[in-house]
C-alpha cells in the first residue's frame, strides 16, 4: 500500500505529537523531517559545510540528544533556507513517503513540495503565544525570548524563497490553540480514516 499523510505547520503547533499518534494508530511509518534539518544544523554548528552535512546525514545523527533544543531549532531554520540543503534531503523524504506500507511525514513543506500527491494533507497551527508557551514548557528560559524566537522562526520559515511554510491548497486545517491533544489527534485520525484504503 502506498499511502502518504503529510502534516505541516509551524514550530510547536503540535504536528509532531499528532504525527506520532496517528502513525501508531494506523500502523504507518513516521518521519519527523524537522529532525533531518536539526541534525544538519547541528553538524554545521560544529563546523561542517551545510550541503556536505545534508548529503552525508547518517541515522545516528538523528538520534542525538541535543536536537530538541532552541539552539538546534534555530540552526535548523537557518540551514533549511539553503536550497542546496533542501535539495539534498528531498529524495530521502520522498523515498520514505512512498515506500510500501504507508507513511506519515511532518514538517513544513511536505504537502506543498515533498509529497504534493499525498493522500491526506493536514496543516496544524496555533497562535504564536500558545506555541511559545508550549516551547517554554519544554525548554525553559525567558518566556519573552522564547516568544521572540517563535516569531522569528515563523518569519524565516514563511519568508524563505525555497519551499516556504504555507498550507497546501487542499490541506485540512487543525488549529490546536484551544484543543487538547486527544481532540487534535481524533480530528487527524478522522481525516485519515476517511481516505485510508479499506482493501
Amino acid at each position: 500500500m502506498i499511502f502518504t499523510v503529510a502534516i505541516d505547520g509551524p514550530a510547536a503547533a503540535g504536528k509532531g505529537t499528532i504525527s506520532r499518534a496517528v502513525a501508531a494508530r494506523f500502523g504507518l511509518a513516521h518521519l519527523d523531517t524537522g529532525l533531518l534539518y536539526r541534525a544538519v544544523g547541528a553538524r554545521v554548528t560544529a563546523g561542517e559545510d551545510p550541503a556536505a552535512a545534508a548529503r552525508d546525514l547518517r541515522p545516528e545523527d538523528l538520534a542525538r540528544g541535543d536536537l530538541r533544543t532552541l539552539e538546534a531549532g534555530a540552526a535548523a531554520s537557518r540551514v533549511a533556507a539553503l536550497p542546496e540543503v533542501r535539495a539534498a534531503l528531498v529524495d530521502f523524504q520522498r523515498r520514505f513517503a512512498r515506500a510500501g506500507g504507508g507513511a506519515v511525514l511532518d514538517g513544513r513543506d511536505i504537502g506543498t513540495v515533498i509529497c504534493p500527491e499525498a493522500e491526506v494533507k493536514l496543516y496544524v497551527t496555533a497562535s504564536p503565544e500558545i506555541r511559545a508557551h508550549r516551547r517554554w514548557l519544554e525548554t525553559g528560559g525567558d518566556p519573552a525570548a522564547v516568544l521572540a524566537e517563535v516569531r522569528a522562526r515563523d518569519a524565516r520559515d514563511m519568508g524563505r524563497a525555497d519551499a516556504p511554510l504555507r498550507p497546501a491548497a487542499e490541506a485540512v486545517m487543525i488549529d490546536t490553540t484551544d484543543l487538547g491533544i486527544d481532540e487534535a489527534v481524533a480530528r487527524a485520525c478522522a481525516e485519515i480514516a476517511a481516505k485510508l484504503p479499506t482493501a
